[in-house]
């Protein structure tokens, strides 16, 4: 005979407001099988545990319905609770009254009256609830790192460091991502190269970490802590084993006005090359679209002149496969494109500005390569168009970021520091030159943060403009920038026009190009931008909802380097957490099979996005064939329910979530 103890939460005010509270739990109190039933103003507090637990083992009940928030916020808390009070934990669920009523209700009784029945049918599915016990798989104590940015290197080493293997797995031919093109970073202006480039040697010497530069994750399978990764090798055109990085065949190749990506196109490099002084690993790759022997069959200078022979032209792409047991994301991002705008998500872009069309407008990791040592122009401030020092400076930001009709809606959050920044560098660099900055507002919410740009006003003498740039233009050698200033009042309504030099855009942060095919190979979601989502915004910030698989950096949402470099130590604690032990535990909310009424159409195998589908052959004494039946691998399954949704023959259940249970719910409702 069925035990029940309701248990309604207040959540101080956030349900309490809209929902009465002591009615729901006083009607509750009349459901058959409810033995026991109360409120109180926060049951996820330790009293109200404490209301739980007294109450299992005073009543001796055989369930328990909390109705409080979502499930994803506190069901682990209530089902520990019942736990640590000798029930089991899967035989207690949550009415989510929170986000399902009084969140989306004003009228008091009409929320009051559905609290009610979301209780009533939880009611009656907890009654068929039976005891679960959590599923044990193996860890593979073994983790994979994708991306070899300053968040992929943190994540790398932390793993490391803690006495795990990693697999860094780069897609370009050095690790450091976007912090290597820095000059200098805020808000210390300490050298970004200097930060960086000994953790880059670090990650590439640590004998827990395994590295593979110009290399791509082709494909994923299996599941938490037993993940089978199979990963592309790129063809170099470089045997790395032999090469010495003399750099002898750089020096000789006649293939030398390639815009080099490394310094954002103002820079040239040869069609073999390494693509900074200090990459690591520091060996050479042929770039095959532009090296003549590959586009005509002549040249191989750089083949016969290598001391070492590591130059081979036949190479081709490799594969390897791997074995890992959690997944770090850290895939770092991209700036946006407002030359052609970001056409796959339906935003225009930016022609007026005239980036592409006039020289001398570039963007900030353009202006981070002219203000770097090791960039182009030696770190000197020059115009691109005449190699001359610029005297006026316009620094533009918000370009892309906050911008419903030509941009994306969000914050890229750290543009605000780095023209701050660049407005610096610019004005120890051309001590006579002015530097004009075009702002919405400053959002500058870290740790001096706000000191750093007010340095940069009131002592290095940069000029703050209100406003928005509505146009750009040539006349003569200067590049006309027009815009407002709301700050000023008069009959011309705050129109600003100044004769610049150069124009700086701050651009938006974008996830890198392909994320959304890596998420599908990895299977977790991404949000309409194209960024990673996490499980939880507060909760589980650096999970993903595929369990094993965590984010790390600028793959998640707009970031600057302490935050990123945060976030890949939260991913890396995470994943030692998960290999502390030889076993996992996981939930038991997996999908099984009756397999004598199984018809073998494997629809199931087709939608499962798991691929926890299997197929299995039933024989006879004497081996011979019966039928093929399907089979959930209970490792693999996270319960989503597709397949039950499938199965034409109703020859799938899902634990937790039975159709007697489903039924009951739906027949519970008045």
């Amino acid at each position: 005979m069925a035990r029940i103890g309701v248990f309604v939460c207040w959540c101080g005010e956030n349900i309490g407001r809209t929902v009465d509270c002591p009615k729901v739990a006083a009607e509750a109190a009349e459901f058959p099988g409810v033995v026991h039933s109360v409120d109180y103003k926060y049951m996820c507090s330790d009293p109200g545990q404490g209301l739980v637990k007294e109450a299992i083992r005073e009543k001796k009940l055989t369930g328990v319905v909390v109705a409080a928030c979502s499930p994803r916020m506190h069901e682990s808390t209530f089902r520990r609770a019942c736990a640590e009070a000798g029930l089991n934990p899967f035989l207690c669920e949550m009415a989510n009254i929170r986000e399902h009523c009084s969140w989306v209700h004003e009228d008091r009784g009409e929320a009051t009256a559905k609290a009610v029945q979301l209780v009533r049918v939880m009611v009656e599915k907890v009654k068929r609830n039976e005891a679960l016990f959590p599923i044990k798989v193996p860890v593979t104590k073994r983790a994979l790192v994708i991306g070899g940015g300053i968040a992929g290197i943190q994540a790398a080493l932390d793993i490391a460091n803690g006495g795990k293997k990693v697999v860094l797995v780069e897609k370009e031919p050095s690790i450091g991502g976007h912090m290597a093109q820095l000059s200098e970073t805020f808000p210390t202006l300490d050298c970004s190269q200097c930060i960086l480039t000994p953790r880059m040697v670090e990650a590439a010497t640590h004998p827990n970490i395994t590295l593979h530069t110009y290399a791509e994750v082709e494909s994923v399978s299996g599941f938490i802590g037993n993940f089978d990764v199979k990963i592309r090798l790129k063809a170099r055109s470089v045997d790395i084993k032999k090469c010495t990085g003399c750099g002898l065949c750089a020096q000789k190749c006649p293939q030398k006005k390639i815009p080099s990506e490394f310094d954002e196109g103002l820079g040239m490099r040869t069609a073999i090359y390494t693509p900074f002084a200090q990459a690591v690993p520091n060996k050479p790759v042929i770039d095959r679209a532009h090296c003549t022997k590959f586009l005509n069959g002549k040249c191989g200078i750089c083949q016969k002149i290598c001391p070492v022979g590591a130059v081979d032209y036949t190479q081709e792409d490799t594969f390897i496969e791997e074995k890992v047991g959690a997944i770090v994301v850290a895939t770092g991002y991209r700036l946006y494109d407002f030359r052609n705008g970001e056409k796959d998500y339906g935003i225009e872009g930016y022609g007026e500005y005239g980036y592409g069309q006039y020289k001398d407008v570039i963007d900030g990791l353009q202006f981070e390569r002219l203000a770097s040592a090791s960039g182009p122009t030696g770190g000197e401030i020059l115009r691109p168009s005449d190699g001359k020092p610029p005297e006026k400076v316009v620094f533009i930001k918000c370009v892309g970021s906050r911008d419903c009709a030509k941009g994306l809606s969000y914050c890229s959050k750290i543009c605000c520091m780095y023209i701050a920044k660049h407005a610096m560098l610019y004005k120890h660099k051309v001590h006579h030159g002015t530097a004009y900055v075009f702002y919405m507002d400053i959002r500058a919410g870290g740790k001096s943060y706000d000191e750093f740009v007010r340095r940069a006003i009131e002592e290095d003498g940069a000029v703050y403009i209100r406003g928005r740039v509505s146009r750009i233009y040539k006349r003569g050698g200067k590049l006309v920038v027009v815009g407002a200033d709301t700050l000023l009042g008069g009959t011309g309504g705050g129109r600003v026009e100044i004769e610049a030099d150069l124009v700086v855009l701050a651009t938006a942060m974008r996830p890198q190009y392909g994320i959304e095919a890596l998420a599908q190979k990895l299977s977790i979601s991404y949000d309409e931008y194209g960024f990673l989502s996490e499980a939880h915004p507060k909760l589980r910030p650096v999970e993903t909802n595929t369990a094993g698989i965590f984010l790390a950096g600028a793959c998640q949402g707009a970031k600057d380097i302490p935050e990123a470099v945060g976030q890949a130590s939260g991913a890396a604690a995470k994943v030692l957490g998960l290999f502390s032990g030889d076993e996992l535990e996981r939930e038991p909310i997996v999908a099984h099979v009756n397999q004598s009424q199984c018809v073998g159409c494997f629809y199931c195998e087709q939608v499962c996005p798991y691929h926890a589908i299997e197929r299995e052959e039933k024989r006879d004494k004497a081996g011979n064939l019966i039928a093929r039946v399907a089979k959930v691998n209970a490792g693999l399954c996270q319960g989503c329910g597709a397949c039950v949704a499938t199965c034409r023959s109703n020859s799938i259940d899902l634990d937790g979530f039975s159709a007697e249970q489903v039924f009951s719910q739906i027949g519970g409702l008045k």
